[in-house]
């Protein structure tokens, strides 16, 4: 009698019902794909400033300028809980780039965003994906697609295709993005004009020392005015904020050894950041 309660028990402990569809799968972590996701959003950030700012620069071993326009998605679901806003973020090599976000866009958000970048050799797919912008909460990412970048661009031509899209409902299962993409060689791009000097003489102007005659004050020659610094704090704050990991005395060094120079800083410290 005794060993049938035992029985009995034990059975009132089992828990009944429907296992979860991750049991016993491993996932990957969500603190590094959290981690992973802000550290895009960050470098989405810095180079939109950096391009807003004027400055950039083509890498060496680039193909060509490539253009993409993130034209319209269309999704099978609706993942919001009133609305669903949703944004995309495109990364090409060490670039990654953000759409603005479709408000209430829903399961059709269109976006007619244009952006442009150095396509470097060896680089020949893109990787995009699409988020819901939450207020509160982490943004939720809805759909995703590793695209292959048309061989026709090559040849001067414009790709304008449909991409399947994967998500929770499964691979290529989540809908379809609207990609118009396209390359211009960098044997086409405008060279920047090259200044020629010529032999021509120059005319010494000719000075005399000033005379001294009784009663009148000499004059003195303005001094030099004093250079400008290479930086300022407000120089130095602002690559602070673009590169808050980055340690103060190494945003000083890079400035310090490009003369100032903010364009070639801001590449440096992103092919730092990068490795």
């Amino acid at each position: 009698m005794a060993s049938t309660t035992r029985s009995e028990d034990r059975r009132a402990q089992v828990m009944v019902g429907d296992l979860p569809n991750d049991f016993l799968r491993v996932s990957a972590s969500p603190e590094g794909q959290n981690q992973q996701v802000m550290e895009d959003a960050r470098i989405a950030q810095v180079i939109q400033a950096q391009q807003a700012g004027g400055f950039t620069m083509a890498p060496a071993n680039a193909v060509g300028r490539l253009s993409i326009s993130v034209v319209e998605a269309k999704l099978v679901k609706n993942y919001g809980i009133t609305k669903m806003d949703p944004y995309c973020r495109i990364r090409i090599g060490h670039t990654v780039f953000e759409t603005p976000t479709a408000y209430n866009g829903a399961k059709n958000p269109r976006w007619n965003k244009s952006m442009q970048t150095y396509l470097p050799t060896g680089v020949d797919s893109l990787y995009i994906e699409i988020f819901d912008e939450r207020s509160f909460t982490m943004d939720d990412r809805i759909a995703w697609a590793h695209v292959n970048i048309p061989t026709q661009i090559m040849s001067g031509e414009t790709a304008d295709d449909w991409f399947p899209l994967s998500g929770r409902q499964g691979d290529e299962k989540e809908g379809t993005i609207n990609l118009c993409l396209s390359l211009t060689p960098m044997s086409e791009l405008q060279q920047p004009a090259i200044n020629v000097a010529y032999n021509t003489p120059v005319m010494m102007p000719m000075f005399y020392p000033p005379v001294v005659q009784p009663g009148i004050p000499m004059t003195y020659p303005q001094q030099p005015v004093q250079q400008r610094p290479l930086y300022t704090d407000d120089d130095l704050k602002e690559f602070k904020d673009m590169f808050p990991n980055m340690d103060l005395e190494v945003i000083k060094s890079v400035l310090e050894a490009n003369r100032g120079n903010k364009e070639t800083t801001i590449n440096a410290l992103l092919t730092m950041n990068s490795d």
